[in-house]
């Protein structure tokens, strides 16, 4: 089936083409019904709108700038004066005013307005405590300026579902069918007796509309859940005087927010103050250039990302007023990508679907062929009565039924329901699914490269151990600063963690201390505030003149202070103990003197480290420097002539669990690898506790990585199980060798804005929801809302899960296509009528497309899962053993309705006027039985036992119970619609029990070997 489905197979899980998207489309011609088969994929001219608006966005920033720069010196005579309602509300500007500065790049303007100072004034805000906030002015500031928030498209009623599934052809064709059925009817057998044919196909047409409307309905629903959860983002403001953290959406103009490495800005803004900002404008104009933001540079747009460094802004314009909201409201139409399966399986849909056609062809035109033959033999070939003319309609409804039963439209879309239910249930597991394709591929993954810090750790820190002055001492809470150092030391100590830092120290709502940043520079700060360091006081004895934030390339953080006096410059650098430590030649003894850095010093602090690191300590070493004279901003913060002060040991405890998980991977044959920033030994420590290093596995540095060619690369990998001190791209190597030297597919954990390079080239990238930055989040595919690893184990056995429900789902509709072809068409061809009706077909359809999708594709996972191996990249989906079960279930169905169908009368001693209907009745009941029973086989593929935990779905019980009830009523109640004859307790029991016998046959078909593949 392989070379009938090129085009189908040319997506991929991540970054496909549109080219590759348009061809499928193209190939998928046969389709019954166009709205509802791609509903769920990407919406290509939306996203064609989106680039074109982000080109007009790019020369609207380009001329702006141009302008700006040639109009600074015609500031004389402009004035501005605010609209009398924006004055009533206590205002002094209006939203248009302030969209034309920060849009428009305008310091013209600015100017005239008095700078940031002036239109924080005229948004009756203060640049130091934010906005004061109470209802009344709540009110007021959102009816003047707006609210953070862009247009969504509605959501979709169920009517308009209703109407969507309407537009299925085939149901129209029938529709079609029915009306001339009912006229006809009517016409020559009256009132209601000519109607019974026509209303049967109506009602069942009915209600397959209203059970697939509603099906579809559910799955809008959590979509929609879903589509919010991937919207909620949080930033750190400054309201009523102290630091807070708010969603996007509840921003006002007037916030004052910080911003940080991988943020994203998220309303319009003017740069307050902030160090070395570089952003990142290429998801609004899609120039990928940083720009520099500075005060002679304020202007912040909406959407782009903090490629570096750090500021506080103050928001001006919000919502649908920036050029970011009205590019969401466009992009949030464009879609997701179809996933490889759903694709794939719109190709097999196809291709059933022109078999069944060319068969439902062969069908009508035999069903026509022996009916011409009779009436020539009768000798009246051009004489119709209305019944020969309703015969005839019912030979092309068989027909068209046969297309609708030939089309298993519902395949692609059981990948969609299977992935609505996993994304959900994933969701309560703590793992927020962004992009569909991530949950199938997840299934397949045969390898996770792991962060260290927050994933396998629990990202609670503290300083446990220092080694201050040559003195290793153990931290504890009820010490002192005397207890470690001199007063002069301490003071060193509190001088650089407190400036040098990321993080923050404010006062809470409720007058409580309370510590903000990283746990890393959390644990830094309980520190320095042990030490009986305060933070204010230290913060404003000298002046910040230049931060160089942390980031995983440079593995170190350095500010430079002006200290009082003339011209006094101090620069202070923290990070990587082996790194700082390479940078100084000086330290400082127990009396606070700056003493030589002599060999014997240098082997003791490498031996402490070494020690501390053994111990599963993340260590970090504090350095600083004197700097005479000007010390330009423009400068790089100097990396050399250090005095060390001390080094500290910080703990960050493994996370409960992590273990077992790690051990249900391996025997899942999923290899975890942990590739983290840092110290070896630290990480071999924390990689022995974890059971992922093992005793023949490789532990390697980065800087050693690099340096490996091509060949010592694919002897190295296979056993590489930890890699330490490593960069961004060291990362992005492993995960690109590991894919396409040795064809796994990889998970990537990241958090970091320099991991979006390998969270984007692995085949799923998995982002940390509180450790993570808003640019690690945008380029993976899941993210793990509590930063657990072993939440992703739990991804891997939902991935899995989706992608066998689905095989289980193909499974059992591909037995049904099969059985009602070939029924049908041999009937037709053999004995010159088909068994099976219009009406009934339609009911087998709703069996095994809607109410098997239901039953089989939303099986919760269990443990035995994790127990295969993983299906990995070139696995077939549609494997041996699905093809030994459907053919074998097909051959045993085949081979009963045919005996029925021959010598059925003579079984169950049928005679007279209504044995044929009686007959057909029970060829109908057997074969959905068959149906039913087959449903509970193909739980499992290659298991015996099919019937463990099958209480536990609820939704297979439901679906399976509703069957057997309205197939009693069709078969006992509808006769006069159903073309059914209500049968014996003797004959329903043989119906059952041939459908029953389906189950050990399918169990005997099991047990013949096959390939894996």
């Amino acid at each position: 089936m392989g070379s009938y489905l090129k085009e189908f197979s040319e997506v991929k899980a991540k970054n496909s083409s549109e080219d590759a998207l348009q061809r499928w489309r193209k190939a998928c011609w046969l389709v019954k019904n166009h709205k509802r088969r791609f509903r769920f994929t990407a919406n290509l001219s939306k996203r064609f709108e989106v680039r074109e608006i982000q080109k007009s966005n790019q020369e609207k920033l380009r001329v702006a700038v141009l302008v700006s720069q040639a109009a600074l010196s015609f500031i004389q005579g402009i004035s501005y004066t605010p609209p009398d309602e924006v004055k009533a509300a206590g205002f002094g500007i209006c939203a248009d005013e302030l969209g034309t500065i920060v849009e428009g790049h305008n310091p013209r303007k600015l100017k005239v307005h008095g700078g940031v100072e002036g239109i924080s004034d005229k948004l009756s805000t203060s640049l130091t405590n934010g906005i004061e906030i109470s209802d009344e002015s709540l009110t007021r500031r959102t009816q003047t300026y707006g609210i953070n928030k862009f247009t969504e498209s509605p959501l979709k009623g169920f009517w308009l579902f209703v109407w969507e599934a309407l537009q299925d052809t085939t149901l129209m064709i029938l529709a079609v069918c029915a009306f001339v059925s009912l006229i006809v009817g009517i016409a020559t057998e009256g009132w209601p007796k000519g109607a019974h044919d026509g209303l049967g196909i109506v009602a069942s047409i009915l209600l397959v509309v209203f059970v697939t409307a509603t099906s579809d309905y559910k799955q809008s629903l959590q979509f929609k859940d879903l589509d919010k959860e991937k919207k909620k983002i949080t930033v750190q403001v400054t309201r009523n005087g102290y630091r807070q953290k708010i969603s996007i959406f509840d921003l006002l103009s007037g916030d004052i927010v910080h911003l940080g490495i991988g943020d994203q800005v998220p309303a319009d803004g003017l740069f307050v103050s902030g160090y070395s900002l570089l952003i990142n404008e290429s998801s609004l104009t899609g120039e990928s250039e940083p720009i520099n933001v500075s005060a002679e540079n304020p202007f912040l747009l909406s959407g782009t990302k903090v490629q570096d460094g750090s500021c506080k802004m103050l928001v001006t314009t919000v919502g649908m007023r920036t050029q970011w909201g009205k590019l969401m409201a466009t992009l949030c139409e464009g879609g997701d990508d179809e996933t490889p399966l759903q694709v794939k399986l719109n190709g097999v849909a196809t291709i059933i679907g022109k078999i069944g056609l060319f068969f439902a062809v062969i069908t009508f035109a035999v069903l026509v062929q022996g009916l011409f033959s009779k009436k020539i033999s009768d000798g009246s070939s051009w004489a119709w009565s209305a019944d020969e003319a309703l015969e005839m309609l019912e030979y092309f409804a068989i027909a068209v039924t046969i297309v609708v039963v030939a089309v298993p439209e519902g395949l692609p879309l059981a990948v969609t329901l299977s992935l609505a239910f996993a994304m959900k249930k994933m969701m309560n597991d703590k793992a927020l699914v962004r992009h569909l394709a991530a949950c199938e591929t997840m299934g397949s993954a045969t390898t996770i490269c792991s962060d260290k810090t927050g994933t396998l750790t629990t990202n609670h820190m503290s300083v446990v151990k220092t080694c201050i002055c040559g003195e290793v001492k153990e931290v504890s809470s009820g010490m002192k600063g005397s207890d470690f150092c001199s007063d002069s030391i301490a003071k060193m100590v509190t001088k650089s963690i407190f400036n040098n830092t990321g993080g923050d120290i404010v006062i809470a709502k409720n007058n409580k201390i309370e510590i903000l940043g990283t746990p890393t520079e959390t644990a830094l700060l309980e520190f320095g505030l042990l030490l009986g360091g305060d933070f204010r006081a230290v913060r404003e004895e000298s002046k910040i003149v230049k931060v160089e934030p942390f980031n995983s390339e440079k593995k170190r953080m350095g500010v430079v202070l002006e200290l009082p006096g003339e011209e006094l410059f101090q620069a202070h650098c923290k990070g990587a103990s082996e790194i700082i430590l390479a940078a100084c030649d000086r330290t400082l003894n127990s009396d606070g003197e700056v003493v030589p850095l002599d060999a014997k010093s240098v082997k003791y602090l490498e031996d402490t480290i070494e020690q501390f690191a053994n111990e599963a300590l993340r260590t970090l070493c504090l350095a600083y420097k004197d700097i005479d004279g000007d010390c330009s901003v423009g400068n790089p913060v100097p990396f050399e002539g250090y005095t060390l002060i001390g080094i500290v040991g910080i703990k960050d405890p493994v996370r409960p669990g992590v273990k077992e998980s790690v051990a249900i991977c391996r025997s899942a044959g999923i290899m975890v690898r942990m590739v983290t920033g840092d110290n070896i030994n630290t990480a071999k420590a924390i990689a022995r506790e974890c059971g992922i290093l093992t005793d023949d596995g490789i532990a390697i540095e980065g800087p050693e990585f690099r340096m490996k060619t091509d060949e010592e690369l694919q002897k190295l990998i296979p056993k590489l199980q930890v890699m330490a001190r490593s960069s961004p791209m060291d990362k992005h190597t492993l995960v690109r060798h590991l894919r396409t030297t040795f064809g796994e597919v990889v998970a990537v954990t990241g958090d970091g804005t320099n991991d979006a390079p390998a969270l984007h080239e692995a085949d799923i990238g998995l982002a940390m929801g509180i450790a993570g930055t808003e640019v690690a989040k945008e380029s993976a595919d899941v993210i793990i809302l509590d930063d657990n690893f072993s939440t992703i184990v739990t991804v891997a056995k939902w991935g899995r899960s989706v992608y066998v429900n689905i095989q289980k789902f193909v499974q059992f509709q591909l037995t049904v296509n099969v059985v009602a072809l070939i029924v049908n068409f041999s009937s037709a061809c053999l004995t010159g009528s088909a068994p099976l009706t219009a009406v009934q077909l339609l009911w087998v359809n709703m069996i095994m497309d809607t109410l098997g999708a239901l039953a089989l594709a939303t099986e919760p996972p269990n443990d035995d899962l994790m127990k295969r191996t993983p299906v990995g990249r070139k696995g077939n989906f549609i494997s041996n053993a699905m093809w030994r079960n459907i053919m074998g279930q097909s051959v045993y169905q085949f081979v009963i309705i045919w005996y029925l169908q021959t010598s059925g009368k003579v079984a169950f001693n049928l005679s007279g006027d209504d044995s044929s209907l009686i007959l057909n009745t029970i060829i109908f009941n057997s074969f959905v039985f068959c149906q039913v029973f087959n449903e509970v086989s193909s739980r499992e593929m290659e298991k015996i036992n099919v019937l463990k935990g099958i209480l536990e779905n609820y939704v297979f019980v439901i679906v399976l119970s509703c069957t057997v009830f309205f197939q009693v009523i069709i078969i006992e109640f509808l006769g006069t619609f159903a073309n059914t004859h209500p049968l014996t307790l003797q004959q329903w029991s043989v119906c059952i029990l041939l459908g029953f016998i389906g189950m050990p046959i399918a169990a005997a078909v099991k047990m013949i070997p096959v390939g894996s593949r």
